[in-house]
This record gives structure tokens, C-alpha cells and sequence, in this order.
């Protein structure tokens, strides 16, 4: 009948090798009793189960254990005599009718756990399946190790797995022989085994639990880096609207302050504008316009009065005066080659005061270097050509 894999089980080292061995809780404890009553000299005993094979892997199941009536030391050989074999087979079966005697256990204190070779060949006269075991364990440091038969030779088999199942056979044995070999009543290894398992499932739970928490904190740490990002991006995109309202400020206050730069002023009939210090040029030009009109007014009246000036005595009246006088202070402001520039004035004003006519407005511009004559503002100096 095959055997189905134990899902309550305890692992035990390393059980990457082959085959895999489980050993029965009762079992352990029995080797530990064992042990506690081990001296100088070894103890030992059979180890009851079967051996199971599948397509991917080979399974040993130890579930019994009987104790040998005599384990005999010839030097450093062990030997097993007639009388040990015969109670063995007699206790299997009883106990473990269906069971098979597939190895042996030895507690021998402050011998090396590796096999003597007079050992290898006592167990392969008494056990030459294959994958039958062997078990040395020091009773004193309760180290163990387990060995198997493969290619002739005990290989040693890195770890194994204690699994916890009901062994009523086991147990009765236990009950019935603890006089004889001195093992603890059933209670207790009832207990130890109950203990064992109530302690397996507890450990379980734990790791559930702790992975449960694992997970827990892989979704927040997770929610946490996602919120991260979106702040980043967020961070990020809010940066660029800050940049972009930074450079439309720029704009603005570029366009603001091109918006303070001097306006050209409207053309007049002689196409000439005067452009002043004032925010609008129309009351400069009007009052431009004026002027000339004046002056223009001024020369013609000169002109029809010269014949009559030139009859007249020297002491004429008080507005001949006055314009006697302006005409000389007008003469005094570019009598030096240099002519400031006054309220209203334009290049051909300029020409007509120094020149008495308009056609010097190109020399002027020339002579001062300027590409627009239209902008000249008051108070500049003019040089005169």
C-alpha cells in the first residue's frame, strides 16, 4: 500500500539528498530515552518501517524502533549476536507486523560519528537493501548523523524530516517494555509528543502571522512610493506652470518698459516734428505750428515795411525795440557754433533762427551725427555747421 507524504513534519538539516527519511516522533523520542540511558558502552536498536519508491524519488518511513537486547564491543566492531536478532524479530512481530526491520541506531559516547568499515560490512550482511539505514548519535553533545546504503558503501544523508502522526504501534510498545528498557510510562511521551506538535502548529501560525505582516508592509511601503511619485509629477508639472507664469511676467515687464521709451511725435505740413520732454508732443507741435506761423507772419510784415523802416529816423517806437531784441538774443544762441536746443524748437526753426532759411536741416543732422532729425529733446547741444 503506498504511503502518502506526512504534511505535519519537522526538517531536520539539509534533505536535498536521496532517499528522503522520516522518522516518527514516538521514534525520536524513544532514540532520546535511549540516549539518557546509555553509559560507556553503546546502546542500540532496530529501526522498523518500509521503503516506498516513487518515479522522482525514493522514501524511507521509520515509525518503530526496538531496543537491542545486547550490543556487544570486539574492539571497535560491533557485534550482534544470535539471541539479539531472535527477541528483535520476535518484538517486530508483535508490535509491527506489517513493518520491516530496514537499519539499525547506535549511541556510543566519545566515538567519531563515521562508520568503521568493519561497521559498513556488518550492515550490509544485515540490511543489504538498498537505502536501508544507519543512525550514530553521541548521547553525551546529542549530535546525530544518518547514514544510508547506496552503491555498496553508508553514504551520509544531510538532514531528514520528523513527522507527527498517530503510531499506536509504537505507543504500545513503549507501554509494554518500559519496564524492561526503562523508557518513560505512555502519559508522557503522550505528552512530549502532544507538546511537540501543539509547539510545530504554534511555529506555523507564527510564520503565517509573519508572513501575513510581510505582506502588509510590502502594500503600504507600496501605496507609500506610489504617492511619492504622484508628488514628484505633481512637484514637477507645478514647477513648469511656475515657470511659465515667471516668463510671462518677463514679457510683461519688457513690454512695460519698451512702453517708456519716446513716442514719435505726429508730422506737420513741413514734415518735421519737434520732440520734447513732455508725455504727448501735440501741445509742442501746436504751439511749433504757432511759432512759425508768427515768424512767417513776422518776415512779410518786415518785408512790406522795409521801404518805410528805411525812411524813418533811428529812434523808432518801443516794438521795433523788442524785435531788435529778440533777434539779437536769438543770434547770441549759436553765435559759439553751438546751439541748446529750447521749448518748441524743430531742425528747421533751428535753421531759420541761425541761417534765416530751412535748407541747412540735412547739415545739421549730419553734424551731430543723427540718423532721425525728428528726435531731439530740449536742453541737447547742437553743433552747427
Amino acid at each position: 500500500m503506498e504511503r502518502q507524504i506526512p504534511k505535519n513534519v519537522r526538517q531536520i538539516g539539509n534533505v536535498s539528498d536521496s532517499p528522503k527519511i522520516y522518522v516518527e516522533d514516538y521514534v525520536d523520542t524513544f532514540f532520546a530515552q535511549l540516549c539518557e540511558k546509555a553509559g560507556e558502552g553503546p546502546i542500540g536498536a532496530f529501526l522498523v518501517g518500509d521503503i516506498q519508491k516513487t518515479d522522482d524519488e525514493e522514501y524511507v518511513y521509520i515509525y518503530g524502533a526496538i531496543q537491542m537486547h545486547d550490543l556487544k564491543l570486539s574492539g571497535s566492531d560491533y557485534v550482534i549476536d544470535e539471541d539479539t536478532w531472535k527477541t528483535a524479530y520476535e518484538d517486530c512481530k508483535q508490535y509491527f507486523e506489517d513493518g520491516e526491520m530496514l537499519g539499525w541506531f547506535v549511541a556510543h559516547q566519545g566515538v567519531p560519528l563515521t562508520p568503521e568499515h568493519s561497521t559498513v560490512k556488518l550492515h550490509r550482511k544485515s540490511f543489504p537493501k538498498k537505502n536501508t539505514v544507519f543512525i550514530m548519535k553521541d548521547p553525551v553533545e546529542k549530535d546525530e548523523v544518518y547514514f544510508a546504503l547506496k552503491f555498496n558503501d553508508l553514504m551520509e544523508i544531510g538532514g531528514h524530516y520528523t513527522y507527527y502522526e498517530k503510531n499506536p504501534c509504537m505507543q504500545n510498545y513503549m507501554i509494554s517494555t518500559r519496564k524492561k528498557n526503562g523508557v518513560c510510562p505512555s502519559e508522557t511521551v503522550e505528552d512530549r509528543a502532544a507538546k511537540d506538535f501543539r509547539s510545530l502548529v504554534r511555529t506555523r501560525e507564527e510564520q503565517q502571522q509573519q508572513k501575513r505582516s510581510n505582506h502588509l508592509m510590502y502594500a503600504v511601503s507600496a501605496c507609500l512610493v506610489l504617492i511619492v511619485i504622484i508628488m514628484g509629477v505633481t512637484t514637477i508639472n507645478n514647477f513648469d506652470k511656475m515657470k511659465s507664469v515667471q516668463t510671462a511676467l518677463n514679457n510683461l515687464t519688457s513690454t512695460t518698459s519698451s512702453d517708456k521709451q519716446p513716442v514719435e511725435a505726429k508730422e506737420t505740413s513741413g514734415n518735421v516734428t519737434a520732440v520734447t520732454n513732455e508725455p504727448s508732443g501735440e501741445p509742442l507741435q501746436q504751439e511749433a505750428g504757432q511759432k512759425d506761423a508768427q515768424e512767417d507772419t513776422g518776415q512779410k510784415d518786415d518785408e512790406g515795411q522795409a521801404p518805410a523802416d528805411s525812411d524813418q529816423p533811428q529812434d523808432t517806437d518801443k516794438s521795433g525795440q523788442d524785435a531788435d531784441a529778440a533777434k539779437t538774443d536769438a543770434g547770441v544762441n549759436g553765435s559759439d557754433g553751438v546751439y541748446v536746443v529750447e521749448q518748441g524748437d524743430t531742425l528747421a526753426i533751428i535753421s531759420r533762427k541761425t541761417y534765416g532759411d530751412v535748407t541747412h536741416v540735412d547739415a545739421i543732422c549730419k553734424m551731430n551725427g543723427l540718423t532721425d532729425g525728428n528726435l531731439i529733446y530740449v536742453g541737447q547741444k547742437l553743433l552747427l555747421p
